[in-house]
């Protein structure tokens, strides 16, 4: 099972299909800023509340040359309604292989409730202009996340 990616490694570059149903690859984002989070599953409430996060901030990091890309395995009507319902103004594109989990290093073994099984494991990569992950967020709380991104940003 593949390491987390770590500081100073190129990001692989990947193409997946957004909740429009359309292909986006990261070789399209060269030149910006882009934070990929990966979140295990639309409409549970610790996604939810990401989500939300990013979008309440979503001004701040266009304003910071920043794109934010949302990734999980849901698939494409789950991510067209959930980025409906909650006015999610970000690209959610859809692993539903789970390859670019993996590529990532973020689909772990889990443990609920002492069950354990496979899931993504909630992280946030920051990618630079040239496609160097220059900041990892790994095994993500919710609560606070999105500021401690956007201080990473904004140099704080």
């Amino acid at each position: 099972m593949p390491e987390l990616l770590t500081v100073g490694t190129k990001a692989p570059d990947f193409t997946l299909i957004n909740g429009q149903g359309s292909t986006v690859s990261l070789k399209d984002f060269l030149g910006k800023k882009v934070i990929i989070y990966f979140y295990p599953k639309d409409n549970t409430p610790g996604c939810t509340s990401q989500a939300c996060g990013f979008r309440d901030s979503y001004g701040d990091f266009q304003s910071s040359n920043t794109i934010v890309i949302g990734i999980s395995k849901d698939n494409v009507k789950s991510h067209s309604n959930f980025a409906a319902k909650y006015e999610l103004p970000f690209v959610l594109l859809c692993d539903e292989e789970g390859k670019v989990c993996e590529q990532f290093g973020v689909w772990k073994i889990k443990k609920n409730y002492g069950k354990e099984y496979m899931g993504i494991v909630r992280s946030t990569f920051v990618i630079n202009e040239e496609g160097i992950i220059e900041k990892v967020f790994p095994n993500v709380k919710v609560d606070g996340h999105v500021e401690k991104v956007l201080d990473y940003i904004n140099g704080k």
